[in-house]
């Protein structure tokens, strides 16, 4: 596994797909993932330090997380396939570790907000990763 940061967010609006940039935290590879507007602004939101007066859906998530005594511990983009990222929120309850299938875009929007690190699986980043975006 490869820890991984969020570098940037792009638009590119000739295509009018979002992307998120994730850089490798010790190198130089890059991951490109197309995610949706909503996932965008949620990202954005909490990278502005802006607080909604009422919860978002990843807010949410993570105060139900928190009420349980649960914590995310990491996520991981551990698969690609036919052009879709496949991640997992891996969370630690009750001295047990669970794994949740999850969306990556939703899982990079949990992580920044519990402080935990985005891990990728080192054969995702050799297929679909870059040295430049």
């Amino acid at each position: 596994m490869v820890e991984m940061i969020l570098s940037k967010i792009k638009i590119d609006e000739s295509r009018n797909d979002q992307v998120i940039v994730l850089k490798e935290k010790e190198g130089s590879r890059l991951l490109p993932v197309v995610i949706g507007i909503a996932e965008v602004n949620a990202i954005k939101l909490k990278l502005s330090g802006i607080k909604p007066p009422r919860p978002l859906t990843h807010d949410l998530v993570l105060s139900i997380l928190e009420s349980l005594n649960t914590k995310l511990q990491k996520i991981v983009i551990d698969k690609l396939q036919s052009n879709t990222f496949y991640a997992k929120l891996c969370l630690a309850a009750n001295g047990k570790e669970i794994a949740i299938d999850a969306r990556p875009s939703d899982s990079v929007a949990l992580a920044l907000r519990a402080g935990a690190p985005v891990y990728v699986d080192e054969k995702v980043l050799g297929e679909a990763g870059v040295t430049e975006f």
